[in-house]
């Protein structure tokens, strides 16, 4: 069977549907679990990080969803390469487990009044549990659904997965607010914030028992019949001079950009109108699900429109508007809650909703084609290993710790905005190297 068969054949089986599926609901889990921590940031840090400074409480509750984020990379170098070598599914299996029992065990920690020192230790011991899982579903979830997508409309097919992580936001602040409603602030501060963890088993029966019936990629398994694994791929992607150049590519300019604008649009935001516009809670979670549903479109529309004109000029798209909006996008927030606050004008809504979507747009843009390019990049015998490490270092390094540098900065500026202008100038640099040097890859073979 040649390659263009074999891609085919994966494009017309029924079963592409169900393995989408698979693949999208377990990748929402390990999104909702993972940012149900960004979500409750403000709640955990009176309560694992008591401190007579509110500030210093933000920070901590910050640096432990940051802590995550940075040991991502290290659960990428381990699934990754376990991917190439024994398969995708397999791993799929290990870390959807690996993430629901660790966030299920966070509903039942103790906290700092209750156990001391130990309750923030075996919080952010948990965490770095969910990072390593993450580390290797974020990333090769897109492998595993792109290999199955065929040749045609790989950008449109593969896009509905980067829904996912704002999916698992919206889910997350509805059952929030829903609690919020229907608990006093004691009721949830004492135990209501536990029940979004306690949840997610729930949901981690439910993806085991898809992930279950999942089939290999059709590429991989025709890699295995013709090509003689190397024992350790990701040495060899170090190795390759050319490996190495895109790796740096993808790290830089559209995995980076992507979890810059991410965390700028879908958690920061949330976080910047609460603590420093003060807008009420309620409120807030209102704007945020806004901002969600107009992203879902977006995604998909920025995904379809890759596979017409190209991955580069929409991604580029994406980039250069986050550079240029990103800064005025956050004053004119500022601004318009201040007002809102201070004369309660319904017509300055409309405008705060109007930048979330502008800045949705240009997250959209960005990640619509990014899951058909991270396998679009590599050759079939490392993709999964050369894909996972860098798109996970940018997530985990670049977008997961912006929450806390751009808190840091500002703090040590002594101004709400101040530490927007590192989002801005790290999107304009990955703009122009992206011009210059990054390849674009909507007609590349999978199978090369």
């Amino acid at each position: 069977m040649n390659k263009i068969n074999i891609l085919e054949k994966s494009k017309e089986s029924p079963s592409y549907r169900k393995v989408a599926i698979a693949a999208c609901f377990g990748t929402f889990l390990e999104w909702y679990d993972f940012l149900t921590f960004a979500t409750l940031a403000v709640v955990f840090g009176p309560l694992f990080f008591p401190s007579s400074d509110t500030n210093t409480g933000l920070l901590a509750s910050l640096a432990t969803f940051g802590v995550g984020m940075v040991v991502r990379p290290i659960g990428a170098i381990i699934f990754g390469s376990m991917g190439d070598r024994i398969g995708r599914k397999p791993v799929f299996m290990i870390t959807i487990v690996l993430m629901g029992l660790a966030t299920l065990s966070v509903g039942f920690l103790p906290t700092y009044a209750q156990i001391g020192i130990w309750a923030p230790i075996l919080l952010v011991s948990l965490r770095l549990l969910q990072g390593l899982s993450a580390g290797g579903e974020i990333g090769g979830g897109a492998v595993y659904l792109t290999e199955h997508a065929g040749n045609e409309y790989r950008g449109f097919k593969t896009s509905f997965l980067q829904l996912m992580g704002p999916l698992g936001i919206l889910v997350s602040t509805f059952q929030i607010a829903f609690l919020q409603q229907w608990l006093s602030p004691d009721e949830f501060q004492s135990w209501g914030w536990r029940v979004p963890f306690w949840v997610s088993f729930a949901l981690l029966l439910i993806a085991f028992y898809i992930r279950r019936s999942l089939e290999e990629t059709p590429v991989f398994l025709e890699m295995t019949k013709h090509t003689k694994k190397a024992e350790s791929q990701l040495i060899n992607n170090f190795k390759d001079p050319a490996t190495r150049k895109r790796m740096f590519l993808l790290f830089f300019c559209v995995s980076s950009s992507g979890a810059i604008l991410f965390f700028c649009v879908q958690v920061y935001t949330a976080i910047f109108l609460k603590i420093s516009v003060k807008l009420p809670t309620e409120l807030v979670d209102q704007l945020s699900t806004f901002a969600t549903l107009v992203l879902f479109p977006l995604t998909i529309f920025a995904g379809w429109l890759s596979d017409m004109i190209g991955r580069k000029p929409v991604v580029l798209s994406g980039v250069i508007l986050g550079a240029i909006f990103i800064y005025p996008a956050y004053k004119l927030l500022k601004i318009l809650g201040d007002v809102y606050i201070q004369s309660n004008a319904n017509v300055t809504l409309l405008g705060i909703g109007l930048i979330l979507a502008i800045l949705s747009l240009s997250l959209g843009l960005v990640v619509g084609p990014q899951t058909a390019i991270l396998a679009e990049l590599f050759p079939a015998k490392n993709r999964n290993s050369a894909a996972t490490l860098p798109h996970n270092l940018a997530a985990g390094w670049i977008g997961g710790m912006l929450p806390l540098m751009v808190t840091w900065l500002n703090q040590q500026w002594g101004s709400d905005l101040a530490g927007l202008w590192y989002p801005a100038i790290f999107l304009a640099a990955v703009a122009i190297v992206a011009i210059l040097y990054l390849p674009e890859t909507r007609k590349v073979s999978l199978l090369d």
